[in-house]
């Protein structure tokens, strides 16, 4: 009786090549990468550690992280389609590190911005678009670590300074206080409040919003939910920091010290929590909507 033997198959020509080459030489440009960039990612952790308005920064990477390894599966299988439009921007993006002096916030913001352009770059030559497709999302939450430089600060930071004071002067006036309001400044018969730049709602807005996708992100698996949330979080800072300014006007009738030190930032800390249950409100309702909108969809069908 003849035995047959277990032979291991032999590749030919015809066997499937092996679908996600490129990742050595993609880790070692990451290694370099971080190399040139060190300076400018360590002065930008610091920032992180010392500027109240950037505190979210240090969860950016741990987000982005997690964002790719629970896709490495698809990335690992996304076939690598070198593509040399991805040359010029990170030649882009190391001009873009060049540029000075580096003391200037515009400059800092630009340097900053290089190292994802470059990132950007990198991957879009020696993996493709089918990978960058993978990575869109991480890409656009990286942008959450950045600080905004000083003029479109001072831009959005302005505006939002007023609508808050508004706000907080229709609610004032509402719950029967005497209120009379000079731009950002409100004028009570006990109390002179100015709501400055800190005040202004910026730094819950960029908060919330980094906290809202890290929560749609794990709890909600449609796209189209990120930007739906992105644009609910919008109204509920701008509100949430209008009860703020009017919750301290009200403390402050008691005590004139509560509305400054350690009571406006404990505040500021419950106003956040309180912003990010609405936050969490809003989500259910739009989910609510949308499988109304579903379920009479489908009724429609079958009739």
């Amino acid at each position: 009786m003849n035995r047959v033997s277990a032979v291991e198959p032999i590749a030919t020509a015809s066997s499937p090549a092996n679908p996600s080459p490129g990742w050595l030489p993609l880790a070692w440009f990451a290694v370099l990468t971080l190399g040139c960039y060190s300076i400018v990612l360590i002065r930008l952790g610091e920032q992180w550690l010392t500027n109240d308005d950037m505190s979210h920064g240090v969860f950016v990477p741990l987000l982005v992280g997690y964002i790719i390894w629970r896709n490495w599966p698809a990335l690992v299988a996304a076939p690598a389609k070198a593509n040399f439009w991805g040359l010029p921007i990170m030649i882009m993006g190391a001009l873009m590190l060049c540029i000075g002096p580096p003391s200037l916030p515009t400059f800092v913001f630009i340097t900053r911005t290089a190292f994802l352009v470059t990132t950007f770059g990198l991957v879009l030559l020696l993996r493709g678009f089918p990978t960058i497709r993978l990575l869109a999302y991480p890409f656009v939450i990286s942008l959450f670590m950045i600080p905004l430089p000083g003029f479109l600060y001072e831009r959005i930071t302005l505006p939002l300074q007023f609508v808050a004071s508004f706000l907080a002067e229709s609610a004032l006036e509402l719950m029967g206080f005497s209120v009379l309001r000079e731009g950002n400044i409100l004028y009570l018969p006990h109390q002179t409040l100015s709501v400055v730049e800190a005040c202004s709602g910026l730094r819950s807005l960029l908060s919330l919003s980094f906290l809202g996708q890290a929560y749609i992100y794990l709890f909600d698996h449609k796209v189209w939910m990120r930007v739906a949330i992105a644009i609910a979080i919008i109204p509920i800072a701008v509100i949430a920091n209008a009860g703020r300014i009017v919750f301290t006007a009200f403390i402050s009738t008691v005590n004139k010290e509560w509305a400054s030190g350690i009571y406006h930032e404990s505040a500021g800390w419950i106003v956040f929590v309180i912003a990010f249950v609405a936050l969490l409100f809003a989500h259910r309702t739009i989910n609510s909507a949308y499988g109304l909108l579903s379920g009479r969809e489908r009724s429609i069908g079958h009739a």
